[in-house]
């Protein structure tokens, strides 16, 4: 079955870049913590890396410069010269090839650099060589640093920065090692350091010129300076002193420690960039991984739109069927852990292993205080997590299950297996000092699952997979993705499995579960359609919206996908929402699903329509939506698929029970306060009329947000205010004989 898999792959290829879901990108095409990017183009492939601090580094390989995967890990989390620390780890990280071997460049820590050699990208890899530092450099070799080879004369050079004013291009020799041949450019930045730092440093060439570019500091500006001689003579050098990014500032509104340029056939050029994301409430991501395509002025020198929150043209180079780079399931299946996960600082390799148990992960704790943990990036503001695991805690410090950890190590959203403090076995839902449990009557085997919606976070398990109980209340979990102190907007946030105190087997890792609830208003890629509050809006005639890593289902994880249900508004003739896999035209269209008038903007409807093919694995989602004339056709809340195993929600049959935990309840909005837009979730435990108004202190009804029969499960509505003072209201939700209040706070 492998082998078939893979040879399908090979011949869609040919046609994914003829696909209108490939001629358009829309950034961050690697999402979540990845600062200081290098990129490298060998071949038909294009790689990049950078700083990965704490957790175990990774090389991303692609062929359009859009989707990325991760092919390898240069450094194991095995070697003796890793620390174990949040900013620690490697900084920086270049590969390149050179005399027909590919080399991996990086600094550790305090300064030191190491390179690895490997006869493929993919590994593996030898073990770190330690770089000798020139004697002329008194102040070493530094950090952040990346390759320069000039094709021109075949020599290869390292570009050093250590410490504010030492600049230096260090020539290699065939050894890797530095020759003692060193470019002293620390006339660059002399006290009072004009440039910042002048860090991440990388050079190229165009048309006969040397480029040598530089950021100010992690989140500042990006200069460059050129000449026609690659020499240490600042005369010899002009210096642009404006930064090369210009125009509209977007989200990402501080890109800067771009890759080398690399120039394709068609002579554009392209690079990539790191910028934390503009919101503040969601620094803690990290430095996202930017696109951006390099022009040059008329007097040559090169130039940088800031990047565009919509979808911009894509590099003319052919998609490989490579999807868009999200974390993916894994069902630990292989022999050798996939590449795309990382460990937390030094990791013995004793401390895991896919063959003691086959189709299991076993994971270990590090020491009997330390847990041990495998994380991906946390790039993305909406999906589940779901993972299988056998495990038997004891006490009170024995867990295993997901988590969402910050950089600093200091928060976690987790929901685990464990025991409480009266020695019965639970599960555990926890963030900061909110703190949830139910009691564990099913046995060692259990599902758990981790959902983030935004910033509020849902804990559940399960006995089988498909019929899901909460553990507590939503929980706002906003602290862990705001920028605090103790970089963790610096190291970003991961997401993964964990233990502490005694070792578990997971079976399984979801990223994004098909069949709970997804919201539409965070694409991985668009066009033409824009987020607004909690849904997906500006809807028009061949708009389209792609969710990415989309898990229907495994050997391991019995679900095939009946039909789709899509939570709708429309205050117009609505349209049609084509259901794609993995790409729009080329793909597979397994559904269609009709949206017709609600009666509002404001009013949500659930809208059904079959899965007409057999679905399984996982696929990036795309929505293409068809309607006529030129107003919006509606606006997308949420969807989700619907299984065939549970064939009491089939489309065929009666509407059966959802994955939500079975009571009324009204939570409380968010934000609160609130400035002109805050969020209202409520959970029904069986279809019910419902009516959700607003009052004034005085008990004056201010707006009627829903008077209508609603199916059971979570509801979520965003309110718009636009004509109301300052002040406290009142939000009142009736349903059957539930009644319940909330005080929401507006400030203008």
């Amino acid at each position: 079955m492998r082998r078939i898999f893979i040879i399908l792959i090979v011949f869609a290829s040919s046609f994914y870049s003829q696909s209108i879901s490939f001629k358009t990108y829309m950034n961050p095409i690697i999402p979540g913590d990845h600062p200081d990017p290098t990129l490298t183009k060998v071949g038909k492939y294009f790689y990049t890396s950078g700083s990965s601090f704490n957790p175990t580094p990774k090389i991303y390989r692609s062929t359009d410069l859009v989707h990325w995967e991760v092919i390898a890990q240069p450094v194991s989390a095995s070697w003796s010269g890793y620390g174990d620390s949040p900013g620690g780890g490697i900084w920086g990280g270049h590969m390149v090839y050179y005399k027909g071997k590919y080399w991996h460049f990086f600094g550790r820590g305090g300064g030191s650099m190491y390179f690895v050699t490997a006869d493929n990208p993919e590994g593996p890899w030898s073990s770190p060589t330690q770089m000798r530092v020139p004697s002329n450099m008194p102040s070493g070799l530094g950090v952040d640093n990346s390759i320069f080879i000039d094709e021109d004369t075949g020599k290869w050079y390292l570009l050093t920065k250590a410490g504010q004013p030492n600049n230096h291009i260090v020539e290699l020799g065939d050894d890797g090692q530095p020759t003692g041949k060193v470019l002293d450019l620390t006339w660059l930045n002399p006290q009072p350091y004009p440039f910042g730092w002048a860090e991440g440093p990388v050079m190229w060439k165009y048309k006969g010129f040397y480029y040598y570019s530089f950021a100010q500091h992690l989140a500042g500006a990006q200069y460059v300076m050129r000449s026609d001689t690659l020499t240490d003579d600042k005369s010899k050098w002009t210096i642009i002193s404006s930064n090369i990014f210009n125009g509209t500032r977007y989200f990402y509104n501080t890109p800067n420690h771009i890759s080398p340029a690399v120039m394709l056939n068609d002579s554009t050029s392209w690079v990539i960039a790191h910028s934390y994301h503009g919101n503040s409430l969601w620094y803690a991501q990290g430095r996202q991984g930017l696109l951006c395509q390099v022009k040059y002025n008329e007097q040559g020198f090169p130039y940088i739109q800031y990047p565009s929150n919509d979808g911009v043209p894509a590099p003319n180079l052919p998609s490989s069927g490579i999807p868009w780079t999200v974390p993916k399931s894994d069902f630990f299946e292989s022999s050798k852990l996939n590449p795309e996960w990382s460990f937390l600082g030094y990791t013995s390799n004793a401390t895991y292993s896919l063959t003691e148990r086959p189709g299991w992960l076993r994971l270990s704790p590090k020491t009997s205080t330390k847990p041990n943990t495998l994380i991906k990036n946390d790039g993305e503001h909406n999906y589940s997590l779901i993972t299988k695991l056998d495990f038997n805690p004891e006490s009170v410090n024995h867990e295993a299950g997901l988590w969402i950890i910050n950089g600093p190590q200091t928060l976690t959203v987790k929901v685990y297996s464990t025991v409480n403090s009266s020695g019965k076995k639970v599960f555990a839902f926890s963030f900061d000092k909110t703190y949830y449990e139910v009691e564990n009557t099913i046995g060692n085997i259990v599902w758990l699952k981790l959902i983030r919606d935004e910033h509020l976070m849902s804990g559940y398990y399960s006995a089988d997979g498909c019929k899901w109980y909460q553990i507590g209340q939503t929980i706002d979990a906003s602290a862990i993705d705001k920028e605090q102190t103790q970089f963790n907007n610096f190291t970003g946030n991961r997401q993964g499995i964990y233990v502490k105190g005694k070792l578990a087997y997971f079976d399984l890792y979801i990223y994004r579960d098909a069949y709970t609830k997804i919201t539409a208003q965070n694409p991985a890629n668009k066009l033409g359609v824009s987020p607004a509050g909690n849904y997906l809006e500006s809807i028009n005639n061949n708009d389209w919206a792609m969710y990415a890593g989309v898990e229907f289902g495994h050997d391991d994880y019995k679900n095939i996908p009946d039909s789709i249900e899509i939570s709708a508004s429309s205050n117009t003739t609505g349209g049609i929402v084509e259901v794609w896999l993995d790409s729009i035209d080329t793909g597979r269209k397994i559904s269609e699903c009709k949206i017709e008038n609600t009666g509002g903007w404001t009013k949500y409807n659930i809208f059904k329509a079959a899965v007409v093919d057999s679905v399984t694995g996982s696929h990036d989602v795309y929505f293409r939506f068809i309607g006529t004339g030129t107003d919006q056709l509606f606006r997308i809340n949420w969807f989700r698929f619907i299984s065939k195993i549970d064939t009491l929600t089939s489309i065929k049959d009666t509407y059966g029970e959802l994955n939500y935990q079975k009571t009324y309840q009204l939570y409380q909005n968010y934000p609160n306060p609130f400035n002109s837009t805050t969020r209202i979730s409520f959970s029904i435990s069986e279809d019910s009329f419902v009516s959700l108004k607003i009052y004034d202190l005085l008990g004056r009804e201010v707006v009627t947000l829903i008077s209508d029969k609603l199916l059971a499960g979570n509801h979520i509505l965003n309110w718009e205010v636009n004509n109301l003072t300052s002040g406290i209201y009142l939000c009142q939700l009736k349903a059957g004989n539930f009644i319940d209040t909330k005080k929401l706070v507006l400030l203008k």
